[in-house]
């Protein structure tokens, strides 16, 4: 009877222990949602520092619409930023919902070409060109500021999530070939040494010939 209380003691304390070790729920639900490897946790990173700087962007270029629409053209700012702001917005959109190759191209051209826009039309002035209206604006201010740091911090981290891609798809591919080619990874390719037994097997073809001959030759001689 000791024993099966023991049994049914130590069962208990197991059991016990096993419930203590568990943890919570929301911090196993926390633990499944967090990027498994450090490589998806840079493209969650990046991802989220582009979609930032985008919607940076976006909010001052829609603030500041109404200021700059004033412009006397068939173009004015105010269209101009109204564009940005919505493409700004697009492509944070893609960035939230995909972590391709696309969404990063998408948010590096839209934050790319609106800071170069802006650096331009800060220190250089053309001019009206075409329907588009002088954009000569030699100032800085912090809305301007804020903006143009959300647009550079945008198109680095697209860059960086590219190329931590691009990295990746690589080595994918390689892996992929070297599974195909085993004998790729030990110093030589597969077909190198597919090459090399089929020498070898040349090479000993003719004296496996020459020593049935002597056997058949062997064995017709008188005793």
């Amino acid at each position: 009877m000791r024993q099966r209380n023991g049994r049914l003691a130590a069962a208990g304390t197991m059991s016990r222990s096993a419930h203590a070790k568990r943890p919570p729920t929301w911090l196993a639900t926390l633990r499944s949602q967090l990027p498994g490897s450090p490589r998806r946790a840079a493209i969650v990173a990046v991802r989220l520092i582009a979609v930032a700087g985008l919607s940076i962007d976006a909010y001052v270029h829609v603030h500041l619409a109404s200021t700059y629409a004033e412009a006397q053209a068939v173009i004015n700012e105010g269209v101009l930023f109204r564009a940005e702001s919505l493409l700004a917005l697009l492509a944070g959109i893609a960035l939230l919902i995909s972590g391709r190759h696309r969404a990063f191209v998408l948010g590096f051209v839209v934050s790319a070409s609106a800071l170069t826009v802006m650096l331009v039309s800060r220190y250089v002035d053309l001019g009206p060109i075409g329907p588009f209206p002088d954009l000569y604006d030699p100032v800085w201010f912090p809305e301007k500021l804020w903006a143009a740091g959300g647009e550079a911090a945008a198109a680095a981290a697209c860059v960086t999530g590219f190329l931590i891609l691009s990295n990746r798809t690589r080595r994918r591919r390689d892996a992929a070939q070297q599974r195909g080619h085993p004998g790729a990874g030990a110093g030589g390719s597969a077909p190198d040494d597919e090459r090399g037994r089929d020498s070898r097997r040349i090479n000993h073809q003719p004296s496996a010939l020459k020593t049935a001959k002597d056997h058949r030759h062997d064995n017709h001689l008188p005793s």
